[in-house]
C-alpha cells in the first residue's frame, strides 16, 4: 500500500506528483541521469522524527485515552487530550476543513 492505495491504482501522472512534492521539500533528492531518488538528510530526520514521535508519544498516549483504557489511565491525561481534541476540532471548524 502506497498513499493509501493499491499499487496498481497509481497513475504514472499520480506517482509524478509525489516525487515532485517530495523533492521540492528537499525529502528526496534525484540520482542523476536516472529515474531513481535518495532520501537526504533532511528526508531521513523528518522520517525519524514522526516515526519517534508516533513510537514515543502517540501510540502510548492514544493507547491510555481511547474509550477501551483501563480504568487506571490518568485523568489529566484524559483532559488534556480531550482539551487538545476540541481545540483541532475548532480550528477545522474556522478554516472550513473536514475534522
Amino acid at each position: 500500500m502506497l498513499l493509501g492505495l493499491h499499487p496498481g491504482d497509481i497513475t504514472p501522472g499520480r506517482m509524478s506528483y509525489e516525487l515532485r512534492r517530495l523533492r521540492l521539500h528537499a525529502l528526496i533528492e534525484r540520482v542523476p541521469k536516472t529515474h531513481r531518488y535518495h532520501l537526504t538528510g533532511l528526508g531521513m530526520q523528518t522520517a525519524l522524527f514522526y516515526t519517534r514521535v508516533y513510537s514515543r508519544i502517540l501510540r502510548p498516549g492514544l493507547a491510555l485515552v481511547s474509550p477501551h483504557a483501563p480504568a487506571a489511565s490518568p485523568a489529566s491525561l484524559q483532559r488534556s487530550f480531550r482539551t487538545a481534541e476540541q481545540a483541532v476540532n475548532t480550528w477545522c471548524d474556522q478554516v472550513k476543513i473536514a475534522a
